[in-house]
Protein backbone atom coordinates (compact mmCIF):
# COMPACT_ATOMS: atom_id res chain seq x y z
CA UNK A 1 0.00 0.00 0.00
CA UNK A 2 1.17 3.40 -1.29
CA UNK A 3 1.71 5.60 1.57
CA UNK A 4 0.16 9.04 1.35
CA UNK A 5 1.73 12.23 -0.27
CA UNK A 6 3.63 14.61 2.42
CA UNK A 7 1.71 18.10 3.04
CA UNK A 8 4.88 19.99 5.50
CA UNK A 9 2.80 22.67 7.82
CA UNK A 10 5.36 26.09 7.84
CA UNK A 11 4.14 26.55 11.50
CA UNK A 12 4.49 25.43 15.06
CA UNK A 13 1.14 26.01 16.13
CA UNK A 14 -0.55 22.92 17.22
CA UNK A 15 -4.07 24.16 17.24
CA UNK A 16 -3.83 25.07 13.28
CA UNK A 17 -1.79 21.40 12.69
CA UNK A 18 -4.91 19.56 14.11
CA UNK A 19 -7.17 21.82 12.40
CA UNK A 20 -5.54 20.96 9.60
CA UNK A 21 -4.71 17.39 9.96
CA UNK A 22 -8.52 16.49 10.48
CA UNK A 23 -9.87 18.26 7.81
CA UNK A 24 -7.74 16.56 5.29
CA UNK A 25 -8.25 13.04 7.14
CA UNK A 26 -5.89 10.39 5.76
CA UNK A 27 -5.12 11.78 2.30
CA UNK A 28 -1.96 13.39 3.61
CA UNK A 29 0.34 12.45 6.44
CA UNK A 30 0.36 15.95 7.96
CA UNK A 31 3.92 17.43 9.46
CA UNK A 32 4.20 20.32 10.79
CA UNK A 33 7.65 22.23 11.98
CA UNK A 34 7.89 21.04 14.94
CA UNK A 35 9.27 17.82 13.10
CA UNK A 36 12.30 19.40 11.68
CA UNK A 37 14.17 21.31 14.62
CA UNK A 38 16.76 22.34 11.95
CA UNK A 39 13.89 24.82 10.02
CA UNK A 40 14.67 27.82 10.47
CA UNK A 41 12.00 30.93 11.96
CA UNK A 42 10.80 32.94 9.32
CA UNK A 43 9.74 36.18 10.49
CA UNK A 44 6.58 37.40 9.41
CA UNK A 45 6.98 41.10 8.20
CA UNK A 46 4.23 41.04 5.57
CA UNK A 47 1.24 43.73 5.60
CA UNK A 48 -1.06 41.24 4.31
CA UNK A 49 -1.95 37.93 4.98
CA UNK A 50 -0.64 36.91 1.55
CA UNK A 51 2.97 38.84 2.24
CA UNK A 52 3.31 36.49 5.36
CA UNK A 53 1.98 33.24 4.13
CA UNK A 54 4.11 33.45 1.03
CA UNK A 55 7.52 34.29 3.64
CA UNK A 56 6.94 31.41 5.30
CA UNK A 57 5.99 28.90 2.50
CA UNK A 58 9.04 30.36 0.09
CA UNK A 59 11.22 30.06 3.72
CA UNK A 60 10.58 26.79 5.06
CA UNK A 61 10.19 25.43 1.14
CA UNK A 62 13.80 25.98 0.60
CA UNK A 63 14.73 23.11 3.68
CA UNK A 64 12.48 20.33 2.46
CA UNK A 65 11.31 18.42 -0.55
CA UNK A 66 8.06 18.33 -1.07
CA UNK A 67 4.86 20.56 -0.76
CA UNK A 68 5.01 23.17 2.10
CA UNK A 69 1.51 24.75 2.70
CA UNK A 70 1.79 27.83 5.13
CA UNK A 71 -1.31 30.48 6.26
CA UNK A 72 -2.28 33.42 7.17
CA UNK A 73 -5.16 34.08 8.87
CA UNK A 74 -7.12 36.56 11.10
CA UNK A 75 -9.87 38.54 12.55
CA UNK A 76 -11.30 41.72 10.63
CA UNK A 77 -13.91 43.83 12.56
CA UNK A 78 -15.71 46.40 10.61
CA UNK A 79 -15.78 48.97 12.99
CA UNK A 80 -11.66 48.71 13.85
CA UNK A 81 -11.51 49.18 10.18
CA UNK A 82 -10.37 45.80 9.73
CA UNK A 83 -8.40 45.27 12.73
CA UNK A 84 -6.97 42.95 14.35
CA UNK A 85 -6.54 42.12 10.91
CA UNK A 86 -2.74 40.48 10.23
CA UNK A 87 -1.48 41.27 13.82
CA UNK A 88 -4.65 38.83 15.20
CA UNK A 89 -2.18 37.07 17.13
CA UNK A 90 -0.23 39.87 18.86
CA UNK A 91 -3.43 42.46 19.11
CA UNK A 92 -3.07 42.36 22.78
CA UNK A 93 0.81 43.60 23.12
CA UNK A 94 2.07 39.94 23.56
CA UNK A 95 2.48 37.47 21.09
CA UNK A 96 0.13 34.34 21.21
CA UNK A 97 -2.01 35.36 24.39
CA UNK A 98 -5.45 34.50 23.72
CA UNK A 99 -6.69 36.19 26.64
CA UNK A 100 -4.68 39.36 26.29
CA UNK A 101 -6.02 39.20 22.53
CA UNK A 102 -10.18 39.19 23.50
CA UNK A 103 -9.73 41.42 26.33
CA UNK A 104 -8.53 44.52 24.10
CA UNK A 105 -11.17 43.27 21.34
CA UNK A 106 -13.78 42.90 24.12
CA UNK A 107 -12.89 46.89 24.90
CA UNK A 108 -12.09 48.08 21.74
CA UNK A 109 -16.01 47.23 21.13
CA UNK A 110 -17.20 48.58 23.81
CA UNK A 111 -20.21 50.37 22.88
CA UNK A 112 -19.87 49.73 18.73
CA UNK A 113 -23.17 48.97 17.53
CA UNK A 114 -21.32 47.82 13.95
CA UNK A 115 -20.42 43.91 14.83
CA UNK A 116 -19.61 43.08 11.43
CA UNK A 117 -16.75 40.72 11.37
CA UNK A 118 -14.83 37.94 9.79
CA UNK A 119 -12.44 35.78 9.47
CA UNK A 120 -9.63 35.62 7.05
CA UNK A 121 -7.17 32.39 5.84
CA UNK A 122 -4.57 32.73 2.91
CA UNK A 123 -3.13 29.94 2.18
CA UNK A 124 0.09 29.23 0.15
CA UNK A 125 1.58 25.92 -1.19
CA UNK A 126 5.57 26.49 -2.08
CA UNK A 127 7.83 23.79 -3.37
CA UNK A 128 12.03 24.32 -3.51
CA UNK A 129 11.39 27.66 -2.58
CA UNK A 130 9.02 29.17 -4.70
CA UNK A 131 5.23 29.68 -4.71
CA UNK A 132 3.37 27.05 -6.45
CA UNK A 133 -0.27 28.38 -6.31
CA UNK A 134 -2.29 30.57 -3.43
CA UNK A 135 -5.96 30.66 -1.47
CA UNK A 136 -8.21 32.65 0.39
CA UNK A 137 -11.39 31.56 2.72
CA UNK A 138 -13.33 33.65 4.73
CA UNK A 139 -16.46 32.94 7.14
CA UNK A 140 -18.37 35.92 7.82
CA UNK A 141 -19.99 37.10 11.46
CA UNK A 142 -20.61 38.78 14.47
CA UNK A 143 -18.49 39.84 17.50
CA UNK A 144 -20.62 39.35 20.87
CA UNK A 145 -19.79 41.47 24.20
CA UNK A 146 -19.04 38.31 26.03
CA UNK A 147 -17.25 35.42 25.52
CA UNK A 148 -18.99 32.15 25.77
CA UNK A 149 -17.93 28.82 25.24
CA UNK A 150 -14.93 26.56 26.35
CA UNK A 151 -13.74 25.49 22.73
CA UNK A 152 -11.37 25.90 19.55
CA UNK A 153 -8.57 29.10 20.35
CA UNK A 154 -7.77 32.76 19.76
CA UNK A 155 -10.86 34.71 19.12
CA UNK A 156 -13.34 31.74 18.47
CA UNK A 157 -15.25 32.55 21.81
CA UNK A 158 -16.29 35.98 20.61
CA UNK A 159 -17.29 35.06 17.11
CA UNK A 160 -20.78 33.75 15.84
CA UNK A 161 -20.97 32.84 12.40
CA UNK A 162 -23.71 34.03 10.03
CA UNK A 163 -26.49 31.68 10.05
CA UNK A 164 -25.68 30.32 13.61
CA UNK A 165 -26.56 31.96 17.24
CA UNK A 166 -23.40 29.95 18.65
CA UNK A 167 -19.97 30.74 18.71
CA UNK A 168 -16.99 28.83 17.05
CA UNK A 169 -16.35 28.35 20.88
CA UNK A 170 -19.64 27.26 21.24
CA UNK A 171 -20.33 24.60 18.40
CA UNK A 172 -17.11 22.82 18.45
CA UNK A 173 -14.53 21.91 16.02
CA UNK A 174 -17.10 18.50 14.04
CA UNK A 175 -18.85 21.91 12.70
CA UNK A 176 -16.34 24.46 12.79
CA UNK A 177 -14.47 22.37 10.40
CA UNK A 178 -17.17 22.19 8.02
CA UNK A 179 -17.44 26.40 7.87
CA UNK A 180 -14.38 28.16 8.93
CA UNK A 181 -12.01 30.31 6.63
CA UNK A 182 -9.46 27.87 7.00
CA UNK A 183 -11.39 24.90 5.81
CA UNK A 184 -12.70 26.71 2.63
CA UNK A 185 -9.07 27.56 1.76
CA UNK A 186 -7.72 24.28 2.46
CA UNK A 187 -10.23 22.68 0.10
CA UNK A 188 -9.16 24.67 -2.37
CA UNK A 189 -5.74 23.10 -1.77
CA UNK A 190 -6.90 19.87 -1.48
CA UNK A 191 -8.18 20.32 -5.06
CA UNK A 192 -5.49 21.83 -6.20
CA UNK A 193 -3.15 18.94 -4.88
CA UNK A 194 -5.59 16.30 -6.39
CA UNK A 195 -5.53 17.86 -9.93
CA UNK A 196 -1.74 17.27 -9.60
CA UNK A 197 -2.29 13.77 -8.65
CA UNK A 198 -0.70 14.19 -5.21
Amino acid sequence: MTPPPRLILATRNAHKTAEIRAMVGDRFEVLDATAFPDFPEIEETGTTFLENARLKAEGISRHVDGWVLSDDSGLEVDALGGAPGVWSSSFGGEEGNHGKNNARLLAKMAGKTDRSARFRCTMVLAKGGAEQANFSGTVEGRIIDALRGAGGFGYDPMFIPTGYEETFAELGDAVKNTLSHRSRALAQVVEFLAGRNC
